[in-house]
């Protein structure tokens, strides 16, 4: 159960570093960039479902916030209930 649970951990940190990569670029790299791009195609599908919900407010997306806490809260609760599951 342990490899199950690094599976789990390793995926959701690489999920938090693709969108915090992804937040970073936008600032430096045109959307229609290749690297730009690729990452979009990955974390944009994630962001969606926050942006109908959540709007920018004054320019300002916190979609991505949003979505690395809810990586951050999903991970915790796997990570427990397959720990509690051994």
């Amino acid at each position: 159960m342990n490899i199950l649970i690094s599976i789990v951990q390793v995926i959701f940190n690489l999920l938090t570093f693709l969108v915090f990569i992804t937040v970073i670029l936008s600032y430096f790299l045109s959307p229609y960039h290749p690297i730009r791009s690729f990452l979009d195609r990955i974390v944009n599908p994630l962001l969606a479902p926050i942006r109908r919900i959540v709007r920018p407010i004054q320019g300002l997306d916190f979609s991505p916030v949003i979505l690395l806490l809810l990586l951050q809260l999903l991970q915790y609760i796997l990570v427990r209930i397959l720990s509690a599951i051994r």
